[in-house]
């Protein structure tokens, strides 16, 4: 059979197996540039060494593309590995990105609002050039077409050559490359679009997975302790689920900018050795949550399991989830009153399109006066989420400038990015401080405050922008995050909280499994559930007679 669509006489005619060979070899070559920089890293002074093993991948991605690019579906299939290598090389050799699973994960579950900024014209003609322009190519070109018979013949023939020469070029060192390999992953998650596309199969299991869980109760022996029993008052405790917040920018943790200014003038209690569960919130958020530790956690392990939320109800709190930022990752579904997300009516002034975190003050004073049980809220904030990080507080809060105010980040110097973020921080400080006014103020509940950062952000280090690099290569900026406890002198008078022994021990190494067990025990409700190891206000409790 051939191609008898009409076309110039100068269009070049392909056949199918030389197209596949030329985009694997454009893919390899163009558009990997962090992984030749990785690959020459490792490899340095041993160029052959490091070509043989470049051999070695593309012959990996001939032997992908010819899997999939085949017959009639060849050009569309071709096209869609352009389109994606273009794009992920973008995030990759550009921000110093890792497309893996849980980046999948976070792109899936984002917002527009939240991923329209990293839609840039620096983005765009990236993918225009190294995705768009070879796509139009490939569907320019002829492909010379044969009997289905003679097709998979030589669709068989190119995947045998190209495995055996993985193969074979693997083993003429076998010992070195096995060792690459297992030491360092950060070199294949790095070939575009093979590892996406690996990170994407790996997030469509999880996903199905998903759909089969049973959720397993958790804490439904809980129950008010004496000291909760005794209150004399509704207790009102006030989650604060950072956003983006690194430690090292917390002038509470020593850095030399003042960007805590109003927490220090506070009786808070700082933590400087926190560590997060991920680098980016669809793993930290419900891993902080969730009775699982860092250890234990897993998507489908916090499905699995009633988490925080669901063991304060069953304590008898009235629980509620507001919402700044993408969603509640799923830690709400059993609430009785769905999860709130703010928009301008609560607070024009605070919208501009997009709200900054003060949008929550005029809501919560208006609750902590209605108030009649005991409660507890989330606030899920903005708080320092880039790229656009000047969006994320006012203008007349710009403490220190001049301050990058684009989403392309590479365009703006390493003064202008940190400018920008360490406003995000002094803006989440006065933030913090207002809710901590305002609770301290209200002589209707017995209030208390609980914050920390889902994960960090890098700002250029090491070539690495924003947050999401896989644990186990992340650097600390993205692991390293603040926490803050504040306890009214009531909540500590009620509850039997000592202040003070808890700021002795703040120095010591903390990190999001503390969370789950330490509200349970500052709010004192027992349950089994509760890790007594994990409660930080445990050890500090004042011992009551009943």
């Amino acid at each position: 059979m051939t191609d008898t669509t009409q076309a110039p006489r100068n269009r070049p005619e392909l056949s199918p197996f030389v197209l596949n060979v030329l985009v694997a070899t454009y893919l390899m070559a163009l558009c990997n540039s962090t992984f030749w920089g990785h690959l020459f890293r490792i490899f340095e002074g041993r160029g052959v060494t490091a070509l043989v093993f470049a051999g070695a991948v593309w012959a990996l991605m001939l032997f992908v593309v010819s899997l999939l690019a085949v017959r009639r579906i060849q050009k569309p299939v071709l096209v869609a590995l352009l389109i994606t290598a273009g794009v992920t090389s973008y995030y990759v050799d550009v921000l110093g990105v890792v497309v893996d699973r849980d980046m999948i994960q976070n792109a899936m579950t984002t917002t527009f609002a939240e991923s329209k900024h990293l839609i840039t014209v620096q983005f765009i003609t990236h993918v225009i050039l190294y995705g768009v322009i070879p796509s139009l190519l490939v569907l320019w070109v002829r492909v010379r077409r044969s009997s289905i018979g003679r097709a998979l013949v030589g669709y068989g023939v190119v995947g045998a050559l190209s495995v055996a020469l993985l193969v074979g070029l693997l083993f003429t060192n076998l010992k070195a490359y096995s060792t690459v390999l297992r030491a360092d992953k950060e070199l294949m998650g790095a070939v575009q679009p093979l590892a996406p596309m690996g990170g994407a199969l790996r997030y469509a299991k999880m996903m199905f997975k998903s759909t089969r869980i049973v959720v397993a109760p958790t804490g439904r022996d809980a129950k008010p302790g004496p000291y909760l029993a005794k209150a004399d008052k509704p207790i009102l405790m006030v989650i604060v689920a950072g956003e983006t917040g690194r430690a090292q920018n917390w002038s509470l943790g020593g850095y030399e900018r003042e960007t805590n200014a109003e927490l220090k003038t506070r009786d808070i209690i700082y933590y400087p050795n926190t560590t997060s569960c991920g680098t980016a919130t669809a793993t930290s958020l419900p891993c902080m949550f969730s009775p699982l530790t860092m250890a234990e956690y897993s998507y489908e392990g916090g499905l699995s399991n009633e988490n925080l939320l669901d063991v304060l109800l069953h304590a008898g709190f009235d629980v509620e989830w507001w919402d700044n930022n993408t969603g509640d990752k799923n830690i709400g579904d059993r609430l009785p009153v769905r999860p709130r997300t703010m928009k301008a009516e609560d607070g024009a002034e605070f919208c501009f399109p997009e709200c900054i975190d003060t949008v929550f003050l005029k809501n919560l004073q208006e609750k902590a006066d209605t108030i009649t049980r005991n409660t507890v809220i989330v606030l899920h904030q903005i708080g320092s989420h880039g790229p656009s990080y000047w969006l994320r507080y006012p203008a007349d809060r710009e403490l220190f400038q001049p301050a990058c105010k684009t989403p392309e980040l590479t365009e703006c110097s390493s003064e202008e990015i940190v400018n920008a973020y360490d406003n995000t921080i002094a803006f989440t400080d006065y933030f913090l401080a207002q809710v901590i006014d305002q609770l301290d103020a209200s002589d209707r509940v017995i209030p208390a405050m609980y914050y920390v950062s889902d994960h960090g952000e890098s700002l250029g280090e090491g070539g690495l922008y924003l947050h999401g690099t896989p644990y186990f290569m992340a650097p600390e900026y993205q692991t390293h995050v603040p926490m803050v406890l504040w306890m009214s002198q009531r909540f500590r008078d009620s509850l039997g909280v000592d202040a003070d022994c808890l700021k002795a021990r703040a120095a010591e190494p903390v990190s999001h499994d503390n969370m789950f067990s330490t509200v349970l025990g500052m709010v004192d409700v027992t349950t089994t559930a509760k890790d007594g190891a994990l409660d930080l206000a445990g050890a500090c409790r004042q011992v009551t007679t009943g």
